[in-house]
């Protein structure tokens, strides 16, 4: 079994009358946990609308780690609602609250309430390479063959 992290969480408005729950993997093998929205009330968003919303959380990621915020496939495969910038990365000196850029896809309007779970956030070790220029690059046999050329 991998070995466990901290995640220090801050809630933005701790004050709420009805604080929404925190961040949690909601099986013993999820790679993610869920963000919820933190929004007042009820927002709906209309076909191709986007939408920054709010979760009401500021993290404080380890070093060495980002934070992927990445769409949830119930809500994709449902209702067309997605992420614009899948995943979302959450850099572990960001302080600021967390919030999720979603669109929808579909052609009926979806509506948003408070606490809805809205994205999946999975902890991931990032690596920092050394920029090194180059006149020339190692030859492949692949060379620059992109965009559908390895087949289907």
């Amino acid at each position: 079994m991998p070995s466990s992290l901290s995640l220090q969480v801050r809630r933005v408005r701790p004050d709420h009358p009805a604080p929404l729950p925190l961040p949690r993997y909601e099986t013993a093998l999820a790679a993610g946990m869920d963000l919820r929205a933190d929004i007042e009330g009820t927002r709906t968003l209309r076909p191709f609308e986007r939408l920054a919303v709010p979760t009401g959380l500021a993290l404080a990621l380890p070093p060495g780690y980002e934070g992927q915020v990445r769409p949830r496939s119930g809500l994709a495969l449902k209702h067309g609602i997605t992420l614009l910038n899948a995943p979302g990365t959450i850099d572990a000196d960001y302080r600021g609250e967390v919030q999720v850029i979603l669109v929808n896809l579909s052609q009926e309007p979806f509506t948003l309430s408070r606490g809805d779970r809205i994205a999946q956030l999975v902890v991931v070790p990032v690596s920092t390479v050394e920029i090194q220029e180059v006149s020339v690059l190692e030859v492949t046999p692949r060379g620059e063959g992109g965009f559908g050329s390895t087949g289907r």
